[in-house]
């Protein structure tokens, strides 16, 4: 059993690499798309945010939907849709509202894959080995981010962003295939041979550590809150960094091609630097519980974010040095926030349940790059391309201090009684 469940946990590893590749291939290309269609700071913002708006419609009914036809059948339709819709991008993108309608497709097909794919799972994972294998999935899709940057910017620089963007979207149709035909549903019973081991643990009911429903509905929406916390944070950050990183870069002499292909190299690399975290991370929480472990780094991260664009210009060393760190622990505990739920509701409306705090933390990604990008507009010059900026500090600033959302709510939930249910590990 131990060994399905590991070849069922790589196979789904395997296809988020694949299928979440498209996310962040419009930043990578996003200085030849600025170029191309005339895009100003602004405009690429809101090109970010209506990405995040595809998520926030849909995720809510593919939760609901996976509750009811299993989340291995959404997940799998999901991908093929992503499929085909960033594969047509390249194709149908003309002007500043084709790109628009575009992303919003595919930011609708995403939407349908991430959250129904942790409840799928969260079927195979006991609770004391969950925040680990979630770790590993959002590892995943760090990855996939990474790859989209590194895969997408340097054929952008050698042919054109067209390609470029083809490179991050027809691996996504091996992603759907892989759902389809490699990963199955979790048997109703164990096979007679298996070990106590391998066993699911009994359902725990979240009351029986002496809370009421009142304050079990208080410990979710904590939860979600500080969850919301982290995503303002995380999806503004990872969607500018690459423009940040090619500005500094322009700004160190470098010509535009160099320019591109070097900070794309620069922020996967940022992005990769992830990888590593949520599993960690995701494993720490198992042992020392996903309270403390949330604080933790949600504490090292947005100390350094309130910082991090004021480094613009200085030694381009310096700069890739303190990304590393912020790509490490800005994405570290993403994981956390959808185990601890997990345990909090019962597992008949895990999907669903998931779906809403994907919802609630991805609304606020909808805002988060878009206040970026007016703020970076604001504090350099109206309709300025981004790459050409030289103010970053107050939009980097205002990520980190939206953060602080994050500990200060799991603060307030570790004085409820469901505290010792997230702190048993």
């Amino acid at each position: 059993m131990w060994q399905t469940k590991k070849r069922i946990l790589a196979w789904m590893c395997i296809a988020m690499v694949l299928g979440y590749m498209p996310w962040y291939s419009f930043s990578a290309v996003a200085p030849y798309l600025v170029r191309d269609f005339n895009l100003g700071a602004g405009q690429m913002g809101a090109i970010l945010a209506v990405f995040q708006v595809g998520y926030v419609l849909i995720v809510i009914f593919t939760g609901w939907l996976a509750d009811r036809i299993g989340p291995r059948k959404v997940v799998a339709w999901a991908t093929l849709l992503a499929a085909i819709s960033s594969v047509a991008f390249p194709f149908l993108a003309r002007d500043f509202t084709s790109i628009l309608i575009l992303r919003l497709a595919v930011g609708l097909s995403c939407g349908a894959i991430y959250a129904p794919g942790m409840a799928f799972l969260s079927s195979w994972f006991e609770p004391k080995e969950r925040g680990k294998a979630i770790g590993a999935y959002t590892a995943a899709l760090t990855a996939a981010y990474g790859g989209g940057y590194l895969v997408a910017a340097p054929l952008a620089a050698a042919y054109s962003w067209r390609v470029g963007m083809l490179g991050t979207s027809i691996p996504v149709f091996a992603a759907a295939l892989i759902v389809f035909l490699l990963v199955r549903d979790r048997p109703p019973e164990l096979h007679p041979t298996d070990s106590a081991r391998t066993a699911p643990a009994p359902t725990i009911d979240p009351l029986s550590y002496g809370g009421t429903k009142r304050t079990l509905l208080a410990a979710q929406l904590l939860i979600s809150l500080a969850y919301m916390g982290h995503m303002w944070e995380l999806y503004a950050f990872w969607g500018w960094i690459g423009p940040y990183y090619v500005a500094n870069v322009l700004h160190a002499g470098f010509g535009d091609a160099q320019a591109v292909s070097i900070g794309g190299m620069l922020s996967a690399l940022v992005i990769f630097a992830g990888v590593p975290a949520v599993w960690a991370i995701g494993s720490l929480s198992d042992r020392i519980g996903r309270l403390k472990a949330i604080i933790i780094a949600s504490l090292a991260s947005l100390v350094v974010q309130c910082t991090f664009g004021f480094l613009f210009g200085r030694p381009l060393e310096l700069v890739v040095i303190v990304g590393i760190w912020l790509g490490f622990w800005v994405i570290a505990d993403s994981g956390i926030y959808k185990a601890a739920l997990t345990e909090l509701v019962n597992s008949n409306r895990r999907s669903l349940a998931l779906g809403l705090q994907s919802a609630a933390g991805f609304s606020l990604t909808v805002i988060s790059p878009m206040i970026f990008g007016n703020l970076l507009e604001a504090t350099n010059m109206e309709g300025i391309e981004p790459t050409t900026a030289t103010n970053w500090g107050l939009p980097f600033l205002v990520l980190g201090l939206g953060a602080l959302i994050a500990p200060l709510a799991t603060l307030i939930l570790r004085r409820l009684p469901e505290a010792k249910l997230l702190s048993r590990h």
